[in-house]
């Protein structure tokens, strides 16, 4: 392993406003998440702002820790894994595929997900602190029950065969809506680096239609697209309209701590294309 790496696992606690766990167990993975979700936000800013994305655990850590910046899924996951590993978690990084419109599966790595084993007998667990809104604890894999969360009622259950083949895959659903497919085999890092390059780069992504930055709040999400800020406490939903590129450079150090120099570019990509 790169020394960096472990080395940089009390900074990343201090960044989630986190105290280091005990030993590895499902409470402390339980604590961890939570603060990961309330401190880092979801953002694809970097598509926008024409920063590279590198799948790299230094990267990545440069990235959320040094930098206190958010991502998408296969950073904010990526970077999890090894703050979870430094900690003595035993973690497996696992493939999804997104359920879109009228239940449509994305493509092949789609999402990143985390299979984690915790040393007191339970689990193993599905954590995830890249899905945008999801679960806000972690999920038992192995459960085919529902799982009641603060964020709704989730079931893993096991996917319908496709193609006549049968690998495994579970499908997670929130409040009977199925959200994402995982396949159960072990990945590495860079198997995510195509699905990280279509989600930055293809008009068919939703990540490059128009910048978005949003984290969890102990009552709800609080989410900026554009010059929209978003407010859900509960079931209430408030919008504010910014009407400065003074107002949207505050609003995303007040309310998710990343500081920019500028904004990002609103129009999506296939915009950018066509005015270049």
């Amino acid at each position: 392993m790169d020394p960096y790496l472990p080395q940089t696992a009390d900074a990343y606690l201090e960044r989630i406003g986190a105290v280091r766990p005990a030993r590895p167990d499902a409470a402390a993975l339980r604590e961890l998440q939570l603060r990961h979700l309330v401190s880092v936000p979801f953002e694809n800013l970097s598509i926008h702002l024409g920063e590279d994305i590198v799948l790299e655990e230094r990267a990545l850590l440069d990235k959320v820790v040094a930098a206190r910046r958010g991502g998408f899924c296969y950073e904010l996951n990526g970077a999890f894994a090894v703050l979870l590993r430094a900690l003595g978690f035993r973690v497996t990084l696992l493939q999804g595929r997104v359920h879109g419109d009228e239940g449509r599966l994305g493509i092949p790595y789609d999402h990143l997900a985390l299979r984690v084993e915790t040393d007191d007998g339970t689990g193993p667990w599905l954590a995830d602190v890249g899905f945008g809104d999801h679960a806000q604890h972690p999920l038992a894999l192995d459960d085919r029950t529902d799982q009641r969360d603060p964020r709704g009622t989730f079931r893993i259950g096991r996917a319908a065969a496709e193609d006549g083949e049968d690998h495994g895959d579970l499908d997670v659903l929130r409040d009977g809506v199925p959200q994402f497919r995982l396949d159960q085999r072990p990945r590495a890092l860079a198997d995510f680096r195509g699905g990280a390059w279509y989600h930055r780069t293809s008009p068919e992504s939703g990540f490059t239609r128009s910048p978005v930055c949003s984290r969890f709040t102990t009552t709800g999400r609080i989410t900026l697209k554009g010059h929209k800020l978003l407010t859900t406490v509960g079931t209430e939903r408030h919008e504010t309209r910014l009407e400065s590129d003074e107002e949207v450079l505050a609003a995303y150090r007040e309310h998710f701590g990343v500081r920019l120099d500028r904004l990002p570019d609103e129009r999506g990509v296939g915009a950018r294309a066509s005015n270049a």
